[in-house]
C-alpha cells in the first residue's frame, strides 16, 4: 500500500521539490516522506481492516513534520508514550473492508470514523483500567502495554499506523459507525470536534458567561461551535490569526474576532469588550484587575497565547488549555494573584451530553444529523498522498491559502487541485 511515514528516510525514487524557503528547507530535512508498504494484517482476532476516505491533518501532525518540534526543549514526556517510524493520521473517516473473526458491531461496506486511542481494548489489556472504565480512553494506563509498543493513538505508534495511508487496521471498539445522512466532509471533522467538545463539556462557561476562544483553526472553529450549540446566551469571543478563520468563526457565532497581534492591541481590545480594567506594569503587557473574561478556551497553547489569556481573565476565571506546543517561557503571574485555574484538557472519551453518555465521536455525528451543528466550509482542501509536499505548503501558508482544515484523499489518484 502507499503510505506518508515519519521517522524514516524517504524512498530514493521519491521525487522532491525544490524548497522555495526556509520553512520548506526546513520540511525537506524531516524524516518523512512518501514510501511502499506491505499491506497491514489484522494484529487480533477482534480488529477490522479499512479503507480510509478522508484523513484530516491535525494540528500536532503538522507540527511534527514541519520540525516545529524539532527546536527547544527535548525532554517532552510524551516521547515515552510514541514510537518510530510511524504513519501518522488519526482523523479518519473509513470503509470496513474486512472484518475479524471476533470482530463486532460492524458490517462489511460501512462508513465509520476513527476513535484513535490504544488504550486497553485495543491492546488487549484486562482487567481495563480504572481510566478506561469510567470511560476517561485518553486517561488509560497501559499506553505502553499489552500487544503494542509505546503510542497513546493510532498514528503515532510503529505498530498501530495511522490514515495517512490506502489501508487502516482499528479494533472494533475504535470504530463509529457513521449516519446515512452524513457526508465525508462532515465526518472526517469528527475528531476536532470532539477534542473540543471534552474541553468544553468538562470546563463549561457559567450562564451569561463572556467567554474567549484563543485560535480559530480546526479547534479553534470547532470549539465556537461547540458553544454555540450546547451552551446558548454566551458571548464568545475569538482571536483569529488569518481571514478564512475569522470569517469561518464569524459564520459559526462568535459574537467578535479580535486580530492576534499585536499583543498590546489585543489586551486592550479584549478589555475594551469584557468590561476589564486595565493596569500597566513598568514594563510588558497590561492586566485586567477586575477582569471580565470567565474562560479562556487556549487552542494554540504558546508562551504568548497563555500569557494574554490569563492577563485579561477575570478573577478565579479559568483558562482551558487544548493545543499542543513546545514549550515556552511566560509571565504566569496573574494565576496566583487573581486565583485563575490552568486547566489542560486531552482529547476525548465517553462524554455526557443532556443525560446521554456515549463517545464524544457519537455526539458529534448526532449533533450533524440533527442539524445542530454545521461545519460546512471548514474543510478547505484535499490531496492525494503523493501530493502532501503541496498539502502541508498549504496548511504551513495559510495566509496565502486560506486553509482551515486540510485532509488527504488516500485512495485518490494523481495530483489534487487542493479543491474542497
Amino acid at each position: 500500500m502507499k503510505a506518508l511515514v515519519f521517522g524514516q528516510a524517504p524512498d530514493r525514487d521519491e521525487g522532491r521539490p525544490q524548497p522555495a524557503d526556509a520553512l520548506e528547507e526546513e520540511l525537506l530535512r524531516q524524516p518523512f516522506g512518501f514510501h511502499h508498504l506491505d499491506d497491514p494484517r489484522l494484529p487480533r482476532p477482534d480488529w477490522v481492516l479499512t479503507r480510509p476516505i478522508l484523513s484530516g491533518i491535525c494540528g500536532s501532525d503538522s507540527k511534527l513534520v514541519l520540525g516545529d518540534f524539532a527546536s527547544g526543549d527535548v525532554d517532552n514526556p510524551m516521547a515515552a508514550f510514541s514510537s518510530l517510524p510511524h504513519v501518522p493520521g488519526h482523523e479518519v473517516v473509513a470503509e470496513v473492508v474486512e472484518l475479524g473473526p471476533d470482530a463486532e458491531g460492524l458490517e462489511l461496506g460501512q462508513r465509520v470514523v476513527l476513535n484513535p486511542w490504544l488504550s486497553c481494548a485495543p491492546r488487549g489489556v484486562t482487567p481495563l483500567c480504572p481510566a478506561c472504565r469510567r470511560g476517561d480512553l485518553s486517561l488509560c494506563r497501559s499506553f505502553t502495554s499489552g500487544a503494542f509498543g509505546p503510542g497513546v493513538h493510532v498514528g503515532v505508534a510503529t505498530d498501530a499506523p495511522g490514515g495517512w495511508a490506502e489501508l487502516l487496521v482499528a479494533h472494533d471498539s475504535m470504530l463509529i459507525p457513521v449516519p446515512d445522512t452524513v457526508s465525508d466532509e462532515a465526518a472526517v471533522l469528527a475528531d476536532p470536534f470532539a477534542v473540543s467538545l471534552h474541553a468544553v463539556l468538562h470546563h463549561p462557561p457559567p450562564p451569561g458567561a463572556r467567554v474567549l476562544v484563543y485560535g480559530a483553526g480546526a479547534l479553534g472553529a470547532t470549539t465556537v461551535a461547540v458553544l454555540g450549540a450546547l451552551y446558548p446566551g454566551r458571548e464568545i469571543g475569538v482571536v483569529a490569526r488569518f481571514p478564512a478563520q475569522a470569517d469561518l468563526a464569524r459564520r459559526l457565532g462568535a459574537t467578535r474576532v479580535f486580530d492576534h497581534e499585536p499583543r498590546l492591541a489585543l489586551v486592550e481590545a479584549l478589555a475594551d469588550w469584557s468590561g476589564g480594567i486595565l493596569h500597566q506594569p513598568f514594563d510588558g503587557l497590561p492586566m485586567t484587575q477586575p477582569g471580565g473574561i470567565d474562560v479562556v478556551y487556549d487552542t494554540i497553547g504558546k508562551g504568548e497565547t497563555m500569557e494574554v489569556g490569563t492577563r485579561v481573565l477575570a478573577e478565579r476565571g479559568t483558562l482551558v488549555l487544548s493545543g499542543v506546543h513546545t514549550p515556552e517561557r511566560w509571565e504566569s503571574t496573574p494565576i496566583y494573584f487573581k486565583e485563575l485555574t490552568l486547566a489542560g484538557s486531552n482529547a476525548f472519551g465517553i462524554e455526557e451530553i443532556e443525560g446521554v453518555r456515549k463517545h464524544a465521536l457519537a455526539h458529534y455525528l448526532d449533533l450533524v444529523a440533527a442539524g445542530r451543528v454545521d461545519l460546512t466550509g471548514m474543510l478547505t482542501h484535499r490531496f492525494p498522498l503523493d501530493d502532501w509536499w503541496e498539502a502541508l505548503r498549504v496548511l504551513a501558508r495559510q495566509d496565502r491559502s486560506g486553509a482551515v482544515k486540510v485532509a488527504f484523499e488516500p485512495t485518490a489518484a494523481g495530483s489534487g487541485t487542493g479543491a474542497p
